[in-house]
């Protein structure tokens, strides 16, 4: 596994956005931000420049799946939904890396792993 990555998270839920950074800075990346919204997520992926985005897919304030449609818009950046429903995240994004809730470190780990594998050109999302 790549070490060292830089990392944007995208969790409106202030506990488990920081215990899952507490998580990855365990396992050595850097958590460059923790953004709460899609807005934030979007200002967040400008600013940073992450190698790779740990997004949940529902927010209080927008939709993960919608910040990174925004986001690859502009460039590709590597990226995994974490969620509690697969099911959603798999209809609008067919090819998605989806780990879910609640995740432990071995499928978190995996998950790393299976999206900087992803393609780095995607097809164009559905009705966007």
């Amino acid at each position: 596994m790549t070490e060292g990555l830089r990392i944007v998270i995208v969790e409106d839920d202030a506990l488990i956005a920081m215990d899952l950074a507490d998580l990855l800075i365990g396992m050595g990346h850097d958590v460059r931000a923790i953004a709460g919204t899609e807005a934030e997520a979007v200002a967040a992926a400008i600013r940073c420049k992450p190698n790779l985005m740990i997004v949940d897919g529902n927010l209080a304030e927008g939709s993960g799946v919608s910040a990174m449609h925004r986001i690859l818009a502009r460039a590709f950046v590597a990226h995994l939904y974490v969620t509690g429903d697969t099911a959603q995240i798999q209809r609008a994004v067919p090819d998605a890396v989806v780990v879910t809730k609640p995740f432990s470190m071995l499928g978190l780990s995996n998950g790393i792993a299976a999206a900087l594998r992803a393609p780095t050109e995607r097809p164009s999302p559905q009705g966007k």
